[in-house]
């Protein structure tokens, strides 16, 4: 192979990992229909969701613009590969927009995904000591690890823990708590009502998205600011 035919392969397979980044799956396992040019844009209708339905005093907001001009809402699987393949962006997302939107995680669980439970309450749970953010983005960077086993990775998510200097004996208390699991099923019936019916599931002020790139975000954002 020539030195231009390997530079024209390895462009081409770095095309593949991006697009598929962003083939968003629905229910976390079954392909989602891509659009194609002349389709709907990113925002596919203009109804909105109560604010009061994706955006809960207990949601946990991990950035945060003082004006509240701007609210995106995402309703996720830890397990969810789709829900992985989206979390760069989402990271970009929020480190260009720091101060200007205000960026919130619901959880969305599917029953399919073997720890998926299991890894909403060790969020939650690392929640109850302040420490949700850094959970949230411990389960997403090793997700490859702990993901798709039809093991309990309890023992997995009580090491991460430990790695973020949480109490785990309490961690481990918040775990098996009931109330936990309830606070994670509201996160649930609300996205049923938001009408989320796969995961990652977007929303900018209340309007849902079907986002194909960083840049559909990106101009869902722009709009969201710009008042249109």
């Amino acid at each position: 192979m020539t030195k231009n035919a390997k530079i024209t392969v390895g462009i081409v397979a770095a095309v593949v990992i991006i697009v598929a980044a962003f083939v968003f799956l629905r229910g976390g396992g079954s392909p989602q229909a891509a659009n194609t040019p002349g389709d709907a844009p990113a925002t596919t209708t203009v109804k909105r969701v109560p604010a009061e339905v994706l955006v809960r005093p207990d949601s946990h907001k991990i950035s945060t613009a003082p004006d509240g001009k701007v609210t995106m809402v995402e309703f996720l699987d830890f397990e969810c590969e789709a829900c992985a393949g989206a979390f760069p962006a989402v990271e970009q997302l929020r480190k260009d927009y720091a101060g200007k939107i205000t960026y919130v995680v619901r959880y969305f669980p599917i029953a399919s995904h073997p720890n998926a439970q299991n890894a909403a309450l060790a969020a939650e749970a690392a929640a109850q000591q302040g420490k949700f953010e850094q959970m949230y983005l411990k389960l997403f960077e090793n997700q490859e690890k702990w993901g798709h086993s039809t093991e309990s990775r309890a023992s997995t998510f009580e090491g991460y823990a430990a790695e973020l200097g949480l109490d785990v004996a309490r961690f481990k208390a918040a775990v098996a708590d009931p109330a936990t699991a309830a606070r994670i099923a509201k996160d649930q019936a609300d996205g049923e009502t938001a009408g989320v019916e796969g995961t990652p599931s977007f929303y900018v002020n209340g309007v849902k998205l079907s986002p194909r790139s960083l840049q559909d975000l990106r101009d869902a954002v722009d709009n969201a600011l710009a008042g249109r």
